[in-house]
């Protein structure tokens, strides 16, 4: 096997029309090591005269052996435009000699190519390269892995010669299947995603070879096979889907991965991301794959996840459930303290204004405001419930009215912690608002009380305030 790290590099870039780019040193892609006997152990024309009738060796054996060793000792040196002229012969007269005639063939038309400034010499340097490869294939098969080669050689130099491109690795993919390398698979549908751009692929025919170059990055992702190169296919792919990724073909193509691999996480992973990145995290599938992910490897972001998409259903208790486990999670979490207070933030709403159970939606927003004390919003939440249970926390006219007291506190510390500049106005607004239902001066006289004394509000607030006319 060859060494990828050494082979294939993946930068991936992005312009309006999305494409990415091997830059690939050609030293490392076509240098490949030469065989161990090499043109210089044929060193006479007695250990010639037992090859003569080995068809290797061409009509001409002597002459073929001695442009070998010609071409070989200059590719050893490194002198490329000395070793085309013999290389040439070798390559048309004795095409069986040794399989290093296609891998130094490589890097000497390559050479010439680089260095040719007439474009219709160059032309003809890239199709002398394509019949190098092709050469080798039908003199020594393998057929597959050549076209993969193949095709990152012309895209290195046709990066936008789509429907060639696209024949090739597709050919290359059919014969090799999961055996298929990572850079073949981007070429591929790179390849295909600018055919249908071109409006020369069906749309449909586009999810299809997604489905099936993502099935065999996936393949060799669970056997650890080039992992990290696998790792970068997947992603490039994906970001290439993106704008063809409409959630009814995620949903298609997604649903039934999930259902047959359903212990699967590096998959369950992928649906959230793609679907979330998507627009589709209200989908059935996004839960499916969240619930899952949560049973077999729970964690704070899926249980904050599932907390926030029972919450869409109407499943209050079920969502704060999770809202707590993604808070105790957090918790734990160096840094975690925005999180901890976006779920209990939440958990506060849902049991105020959903489940109406004020005690524990107070309990909520008070470990929100610990966790955040510069937000102001969990303060001004509970007077809003002060304010709304005035009516019912008094037995009388005047007892009632404390609660007003007790939420215009709540408002008023608002003001003074709230970094934002809007929660701080609200809290503002709030205050002004309910000191419109402040007792007058002369009800607090006649009810026995001055102003600036302490009061205990009653029933649940069960908070001392202090007495104050409107």
């Amino acid at each position: 096997m060859f060494d990828f790290a050494a082979q294939w590099s993946l930068p991936f870039e992005k312009s309006t029309t999305i494409f990415f780019a091997f830059l690939v040193a050609p030293a490392l892609v076509w240098g490949l090591p030469a065989e161990t006997k090499g043109a210089a152990f044929i060193a006479n024309e007695e250990e010639l005269a037992l090859e003569q009738d080995n068809p290797r060796y061409g009509k001409d054996s002597l002459e073929c052996a001695r442009n070998w060793s010609m071409y070989d000792e200059f590719v050893r040196h490194r002198a490329f435009s000395y070793a085309y002229e013999p290389w040439s012969y070798v390559f048309e007269n004795c095409p069986m000699l040794t399989q290093n005639i296609y891998l130094h063939g490589v890097t000497i038309v390559r050479y010439q190519y680089d260095h040719e400034t007439d474009p219709a010499k160059k032309a003809e340097w890239l199709a002398l390269l394509m019949k190098v490869f092709d050469q080798r294939i039908a003199y020594f098969g393998n057929e597959g892995f050549v076209l993969g080669r193949k095709a990152a050689a012309l895209y290195q130099l046709q990066p936008g010669n789509a429907r060639e491109l696209f024949d090739i690795t597709q050919r290359s993919i059919e014969l090799l299947g999961e055996a298929s390398e990572a850079p073949v698979l981007q070429i591929n549908f790179l390849a295909a995603v600018q055919l249908a751009e071109a409006g020369q692929l069906e749309e449909d025919s586009l999810v299809i070879l997604f489905e099936r170059n993502m099935e065999i990055v996936e393949q060799n992702l669970e056997q650890g096979r080039d992992e990290q190169f696998f790792q970068g296919a997947s992603n490039i792919i994906l970001s290439l889907f993106k704008p063809y990724g409409s959630c009814e073909n995620l949903v298609r193509i997604f649903l039934p991965r999930l259902e047959a691999s359903p212990a699967d996480l590096r998959l369950m992973n992928q649906i959230i991301g793609m679907l979330e990145s998507g627009g589709c995290a209200d989908t059935e599938l996004f839960y499916l794959a969240t619930r899952q992910k949560y049973g077999l490897a729970p964690d704070a972001e899926s249980a904050f996840l599932l907390g926030r998409m029972e919450n869409s259903r109407g499943n209050f208790s079920e969502a704060i459930r999770y809202f707590e486990d993604a808070a105790s999670r957090n918790a734990m979490a160096e840094g975690g303290s925005q999180a901890v207070f976006r779920s209990y933030w939440l958990m506060a709403e849902i049991s105020y204004r959903q489940l109406r159970q004020q005690v524990q939606a107070r309990e909520y927003a008070r470990k929100a405001h610990e966790a955040n004390p510069t937000d102001g919003r969990p303060l001004i939440l509970m007077g809003e419930m002060y304010a709304g249970s005035a009516a019912d926390c008094g037995n009388g006219e005047f007892s009632t009215k404390a609660a007003y007291w007790a939420a215009v506190d709540k408002f008023q510390q608002a003001v003074a912690v709230a970094a934002d500049p809007a929660v701080k106005e609200r809290a503002l607004q709030m205050a002004e608002t309910y000191r419109q239902y402040f007792p007058n001066g002369e009800e607090i006289f006649f009810n026995g009380f001055t102003q600036g004394e302490t009061f205990r509000v009653q029933c649940w607030i069960n908070e001392t305030t202090t007495i104050r006319a409107r």
